[in-house]
């Protein structure tokens, strides 16, 4: 979340009781920003905030074979090239597993390359310009 949002919604909150707050979840740089002091009408309607840790690389294995499992999809729906690709980009982060391996099953059926999504599939939906870092993006 942008400080500038975050801004728009101070101005809607204060039409709202002061019992309306705001709950914080892994947003460290936003944190880092609200510690300014101008931002100080803004941090004091936090109630709660948390940073998360990452996931180590197996508990991201067994969360995307645990989420194969509930749509009943067999584990080697991704290949193992697959699987590595996704936990490496992820670094950690469940969000991002979860939205590259929705992604990555997504370009899959758009492509029709079969039921098993391998590490070609992957590298498709990364080379889309969301998944990239502003340090891949910038010419040496």
């Amino acid at each position: 979340m942008e400080m500038e949002n975050l801004r728009r919604l101070r101005l809607l909150l204060e039409d709202f009781p002061k019992n309306h707050n705001l709950i914080l979840v892994g947003q460290v740089e936003l944190m880092a920003s609200l510690d300014l002091a101008v931002n100080q009408d803004i941090k004091s309607r936090v109630t709660y905030s948390v940073i998360t840790k990452r996931l180590n690389d197996d508990a991201m294995r067994e969360f995307i074979e645990g989420q194969l499992d509930r749509i009943g999809l067999a584990h080697n729906t991704f290949t193992t090239g697959a699987t590595e690709l996704i936990v490496r980009t992820a670094d950690g982060v469940l969000r991002r597993c979860r939205n590259l391996c929705l992604a990555s099953m997504l370009e899959a059926v758009r492509s029709t390359s079969g039921t098993t999504i391998d590490i070609d599939v992957v590298n498709r939906v990364l080379l889309q310009p969301h998944w990239q870092k502003e340090v891949d993006l910038t010419d040496f």
